[in-house]
C-alpha cells in the first residue's frame, strides 16, 4: 500500500500504517534502487534512521527492497539526517537514504535520498522515483548485499569539532525536544568548550513537551522561558531529524532564522568579501537590502524553498552559504560541505561569537536594520487540492498587481512567482503564499519594512485573498 501523495517536491512522507505499509516501503526501496542502476550510479548507498520507534522497521523494510535491487547497502544505524550526508562523503559512497519524518508529528515516516554529493532528490528524481514505484518497475537484480558500519557518529562529530576550542566563556540552552538530536547536541558543545544548560536532552520519540520544530512558536517560547530562567548567553533548538537549528538571543527574543542567516552573511563577507548568499522566498529582504552586506560585496539570490532546491543553487552558483526561514543552513566549502546541517550551523554560530568575544546576541540581532516578520503560518490545504488551489492564488494576487490594486494601503512592485507569489511593495515589504511541500498546509510569510502595523496590515489583505478559496482551512498558528 502506497499513496501517491506521498511522493513530494524532494522526499517522501507518509502517515504510517495508514498510508503506507512494510511492502509498500519495500517496494519503494526497490524502486529506488531499479532508479540509481538506471542512472548508472555506483550501486552503493548509505542507509539510516531516526530514533522514532516505527524508525527500525521501516528501514529495515527499505534496505530489503534496496538489496533486491541489487544494492550494497551501508546501514550506518541511527542517526540525524545530516550524519547520513556526512557518511556519503566519510564512506565514499554515492547514494544515501535516511528513514526520517523531520519534524513532521509522530505518526508520520518518511526517506530523504540522494544520488549526487551534497544534493538530495528533487522534484524531476521524485517523479521518476514515483512512477518506477506506482507503475511496478522495480526491477529484481543478484549482486546485493548489507554491511552495518560502526564508529560514524563519532567520526561525524569529530569533523564538526575539528581543531576548534572556545576562548571566551558561553552558556548555551541546547534544545532538542527529546528528538534524534538529543544524542548528538549536547556532548557536541561540551566539546567545543560551551557550557550546556539542558532542554529536552533525553531522547524519548513520543516528544512529551512539543514536537521539535524550531520554525514553531511553541518550541521558540520554551527555548526563551530556559534563557530567561537560567541567564544564557542565548539558545540553540534542533528539529526532530537535526537538519535544522532555531536561535533564541540572551533577552528571549526568537532570531528567526533568515534574520539569523544575515547576522551569519554579515560575518562571514567580512572573511569571504564578494560571497554569494541564496535566501528562499521565505526570508527577510535584508539579504539584498542590508548597507553592511553591500557594503562587503555580498550578492543575493532568491530562491525556491526546500532543501533540495536550496541545495542545487547553492551548488549552481558556487554561493558560499544558502539561508531558508525554516532553519536550514546550507554551508559550503570552505564552511561545510553544501547540506544542510543544524549541527554545523551550531558550531559556527559558537566560532561567530568566538570571533566577536565583547558581543552578545542580543546586539547583534539590535544591529540589523529593524524590520518586522511574521512567523511561518501554515493554513491547512489538502495535498491533493494545495497545488491547484495555489495557482488560483498566485493568479488573483498577479491580477491584483496588473490592475494597479495596492495591497496594505500601498502600491504592489512586483510579485514574484518562482515558488508561489511573493508580493513585493514599493517601500520592500511584502508578503508570500505557496504551498507546503511536506505536509497538506499552504504557507504564509509577512514583512514590514515600516511598522508592525504594516506588516499586520500585510497579513490581512494576503488572508483575504486566500479565504476566497473554500479548501483552505485554519492556520496551525497565526498573529
Amino acid at each position: 500500500m502506497i499513496v501517491p501523495a506521498g511522493f513530494r517536491e524532494y522526499d517522501a512522507r507518509w502517515q504510517y500504517p495508514d498510508q503506507i505499509n512494510l511492502p509498500g516501503i519495500t517496494a519503494l526501496g526497490l524502486g529506488l534502487g531499479t532508479q540509481m542502476q538506471a542512472r548508472g550510479i555506483a550501486p552503493v548507498i548509505a542507509v539510516a534512521n531516526d530514533y522514532r520507534d516505527y524508525s527500525l522497521s521501516i528501514k529495515n523494510a527499505l534496505m530489503l527492497g534496496l538489496m533486491q535491487a541489487g544494492i550494497t547497502v551501508k546501514d550506518i544505524g541511527p542517526a540525524v539526517s545530516p550524519m547520513a550526508y556526512f557518511a556519503q562523503f566519510h564512506l565514499d559512497v554515492p547514494a544515501v537514504a535516511m528513514v526520517t519524518a523531520s519534524h513532521n508529528p509522530n505518526g508520520w515516516t518518511g526517506v530523504k535520498m540522494g544520488f549526487e554529493r551534497p544534493l538530495t532528490h528533487g522534484p524531476d528524481e521524485m517523479s521518476e522515483l514515483r512512477d518506477i514505484v506506482l507503475e511496478g518497475r522495480g526491477v529484481p537484480r543478484p549482486g546485493g548485499a548489507y554491511e552495518f558500519v560502526d564508529g560514524l557518529r563519532e567520526a561525524y562529530l569529530d569533523d564538526l569539532v575539528g581543531d576548534f576550542r572556545m576562548t571566551r566563556k558561553l552558556r548555551v540552552v541546547c534544545a532538542t525536544g527529546n528528538g534524534t538530536a538529543s544524542a548528538f547536541a549536547p556532548e557536541l558543545f561540551e566539546r567545543i568548550g560551551v557550557e550546556v544548560v539542558p532542554s529536552h536532552n533525553r531522547l524519548d520519540y513520543t516528544f512529551p513537551h512539543y514536537n521539535p520544530n524550531p520554525e514553531a512558536m511553541e518550541m521558540l517560547h520554551d527555548m526563551a522561558d530556559s534563557v530567561r530562567a537560567t541567564g544564557a548567553d542565548f539558545a540553540l533548538g534542533f528539529d526532530g531529524d537535526g537538519d535544522r537549528c532555531g536561535v533564541v538571543d540572551d533577552e528571549g527574543e526568537e532570531i528567526f532564522a533568515d534574520k539569523m542567516g544575515v547576522i551569519m552573511a554579515r560575518d562571514l563577507s567580512k572573511i569571504h568579501p564578494g560571497a554569494t548568499f541564496v535566501a528562499d522566498v521565505k526570508s527577510t529582504g535584508l539579504f539584498a537590502s542590508d548597507p553592511e552586506l553591500i557594503k562587503h560585496g555580498a550578492k543575493a539570490d532568491y530562491w525556491k524553498t526546500g532543501h533540495s532546491h536550496m541545495k542545487r543553487r547553492v551548488k549552481e552558483l558556487g554561493a558560499l552559504a544558502g539561508f531558508e526561514k525554516s532553519g536550514h543552513y546550507f554551508l559550503a566549502e570552505p564552511i561545510g560541505r553544501g547540506y544542510d546541517c543544524g549541527l554545523r550551523v551550531a558550531v559556527e554560530i559558537c566560532k561567530l561569537m568566538d570571533r566577536n568575544p565583547g558581543v552578545s546576541m542580543s546586539d547583534l540581532r539590535r544591529a540589523l536594520p529593524r524590520t518586522w516578520a511574521t512567523p511561518t503560518m501554515s493554513p491547512f490545504c489538502a495535498d491533493t487540492e494545495k497545488y491547484a488551489v495555489l495557482d488560483r492564488l498566485v493568479a488573483k494576487l498577479v491580477a491584483k498587481h496588473e490592475a494597479g490594486e495596492p495591497l496594505a494601503g500601498r502600491p504592489i512592485k512586483e510579485v514574484v512567482t518562482v515558488n508561489g507569489a511573493r508580493v513585493i511593495l514599493d517601500n520592500g515589504s511584502w508578503g508570500l503564499v505557496r504551498a507546503s511541500s511536506n505536509t497538506p498546509n499552504l504557507v504564509v510569510v509577512c514583512e514590514s519594512a515600516q511598522s508592525e502595523a504594516e506588516m499586520r496590515a500585510i497579513f490581512a489583505d494576503i488572508d483575504a485573498v486566500i479565504r476566497t478559496e473554500p479548501l483552505v482551512g485554519d492556520y496551525d498558528q497565526t498573529i
